[in-house]
C-alpha cells in the first residue's frame, strides 16, 4: 500500500510508493556517462583555460593563477548571473523584473584529476568546506546579495558536465531562493508555536528511534529523511544547532569532512558511484528590513542535501508537487548503515 508523508518543515507530501519498491540492492546506477571527456581545463599548468582566480589555498611564494595550489576559486565561464550593474529593480504591468546580478563560483576542489569528492582526503574536504566559509563571507560584503547557494554536481545525469575534476559551485542571489524561504517558514512556524527549532527535534527523535539514522559522528548526524523525495537521499545536520554554516569552528570542519567522506563513499559504494547532487541551506544574509523576523538565529538550523540521481521527475511530479519515492528512507538507511566503508 502507498503511503503519503509530509515533511515536518515545509509542509511538502511525498508519495512513499511501495508497489513500485525494488529492494536497496536493486538501486545502481545506470547513467548514461555523456561524451568523451577530453582536456581538463582544470588540472595545474591549465590555469590560462580558467578565468583568473579570486581565491586560493597555494603556497605563498606561489604567483597567483600559476601551479603549486591545492585549491583554486574561479568565475563561471558561463555564468548564471553577472557581478557587474546594478539590479534596478522595476515593474512592468504586474510583472516585476529585475537585472540578472549575482556572482556566479567554481570551487576547484583538488590539484588532482579526480571526480568524485567521495575520494578525497577527509583534510582536503575540510579545506573546501573552508573555502566555501571565506567565498560566503566575502560575498556577503555585497550590499546587493541576500543568499549564496552552494552546490554539487556530480556525474553526467546530474549536469555535472564532461569534465571529471571534481569541484562545486557557489551563486549569490539578490533574492532568497523559493526553497529556501520555505524553510525559512516552516522553521519559524513551527518556533513562533513551540518555541524550539523543528531540525533540533527532528534530530532528537531520530536519534531516539534510529530507524533513519546512517551516520552519527561527532557533531554530526546523516539520515534518510522521514519524507523522503528521492531514494537513498540523504541529510547530514550538525546536532549542535546553529543557522550560520559560517559559524562553524575549525575543529567541527575537519569532522563534517569526516562526515561528508564517509557518507559519499557509502553511497559510491553501495549504489556503484552514482550521480548525485548536494545542495548547502543555510540562513541568508541578515540586510536591515522593516518587519524581518529576529528570531531566525533560533528558528533555522543548516544542513546538507545530498540527492543521488536514481530515479527521474515525471508529468505528476511537476503537475502535482508530490514526489514519488519508490524506496521507503528506513530501508534505505538500513542499507546504507551496512555498507562497510
Amino acid at each position: 500500500m502507498p503511503e503519503l508523508r509530509k515533511d515536518p518543515i515545509i509542509g511538502r507530501w511525498v508519495i512513499i510508493s511501495t508497489e513500485r519498491a525494488k529492494r536497496p540492492d536493486q538501486f545502481s546506477s545506470y547513467a548514461f556517462e555523456g561524451p568523451p571527456e577530453g582536456e581538463c581545463p582544470f588540472c595545474p599548468g591549465k590555469e590560462t583555460h580558467t578565468p583568473p582566480e579570486i581565491y586560493a589555498i597555494r603556497p605563498r611564494h606561489t604567483p597567483a593563477n600559476s601551479p603549486g595550489w591545492e585549491l583554486r576559486v574561479v568565475p563561471s565561464i558561463a555564468p548564471f548571473l553577472r557581478i557587474e550593474g546594478d539590479l534596478e529593480r522595476r515593474g512592468k504591468g504586474l510583472y516585476d523584473l529585475m537585472n540578472g546580478i549575482g556572482a556566479h563560483e567554481v570551487v576547484i576542489e583538488t590539484n588532482q584529476h579526480i571526480a568524485n569528492m567521495a575520494d578525497l582526503s577527509e583534510e582536503q574536504i575540510s579545506k573546501v568546506i573552508t573555502c566555501y566559509i571565506d567565498r560566503i563571507l566575502d560575498l556577503e560584503k555585497d550590499k546587493r546579495f541576500k543568499y549564496v547557494l552552494v552546490f554539487k554536481n556530480y556525474g553526467w545525469t546530474a549536469g555535472g558536465g564532461r569534465v571529471k575534476h571534481s569541484r562545486s559551485q557557489l551563486i549569490a542571489t539578490p533574492v532568497n531562493p523559493k526553497r529556501v524561504k520555505e524553510e525559512l517558514v516552516g522553521a519559524k512556524f513551527y518556533y513562533d508555536y513551540h518555541e524550539r527549532c523543528v531540525f533540533c527535534d527532528l534530530i532528537k527523535q531520530e536519534l531516539a528511534t534510529r530507524e533513519r539514522v546512517i551516520l552519527d559522528m561527532d557533531g554530526f548526524i546523516a539520515i534518510a529523511p522521514f519524507a523522503a523525495r528521492f531514494p537513498f537521499e540523504v541529510w547530514i545536520l550538525p546536532k549542535r544547532h546553529s543557522a550560520d554554516f559560517t559559524h562553524l569552528e575549525m575543529e567541527l570542519r575537519i569532522e563534517l569532512a569526516r562526515v561528508i567522506k564517509k557518507t559519499l563513499t557509502k553511497l559510491k559504494k553501495g549504489l556503484n558511484d552514482p550521480p548525485y547532487n548536494y545542495v548547502l541551506h543555510t540562513a541568508p544574509f541578515r540586510r536591515e528590513k522593516i518587519g524581518y523576523w529576529k528570531s531566525i538565529d533560533y528558528d533555522y538550523h543548516w544542513h546538507i542535501e545530498i540527492i543521488p540521481r536514481l530515479t527521474r521527475v515525471a508529468g505528476f511530479e511537476w503537475g502535482t508537487g508530490f514526489y514519488i519515492c519508490p524506496l521507503a528512507p528506513e530501508d534505505a538507511a538500513k542499507f546504507l548503515r551496512e555498507v562497510e566503508v
